[in-house]
């Protein structure tokens, strides 16, 4: 799993979810870590299943697609300047203002779970969330996910 400052990205700002998974992936694309099918493949997929979750602190998105798309493993993160409005993953319209973005990047099915597993527990604190929404330091919220996701993740190799 690589995790490092450039895939933090801090005060987005976008008008719709759409603008922020474009942003997002296109980073991601960027650093040359998922092909160029990835950025409409998340976009799509996020309209046929939301990933918005409504958590106590502010809201989240786990946007992801499919492998294919995937060149490695990654995990992006977004914080958003002002909330923008997700559907809510399981829900047929309702939608969350999402602050935070997790846009996972996976090259293999079974390693999505465990790492959705440690996101569900970093999503379940509070505290947590409203530092990494609130943070400004792409170090700082690095640092943070990486102390709580348990997860074998990989600075800059």
């Amino acid at each position: 799993m690589y995790l490092d400052e450039t895939l933090i990205m801090t005060d987005i700002e976008g008008n719709s979810n759409v603008e922020v998974l474009e942003l997002m992936a296109k980073n991601l694309c960027d650093q040359g870590l998922v092909k160029e099918s990835y950025i409409e493949a998340v976009i799509d997929r996020e309209k046929k299943f939301a990933t918005g979750l409504p958590t106590n602190g502010c809201s989240v998105a786990i946007p992801h697609t499919d492998i294919q798309h995937v060149n490695r493993k990654a995990i992006s993160v977004g914080v958003l300047k002002n909330s923008v409005e997700f559907g809510i993953m399981g829900e047929e319209s309702a939608t969350t203002p999402v602050k935070l973005v997790f846009m996972l990047a996976m090259d293999q099915q079974h390693s999505q779970l465990a790492l959705l597993q440690n996101l569900m527990q970093v999503f379940h604190d509070e505290t947590i969330l409203n530092k990494l929404a609130s943070e400004s330091s792409k170090t700082r919220i690095k640092d943070l996910l990486l102390n709580q996701l348990n997860f074998p993740v990989k600075g800059g190799e």
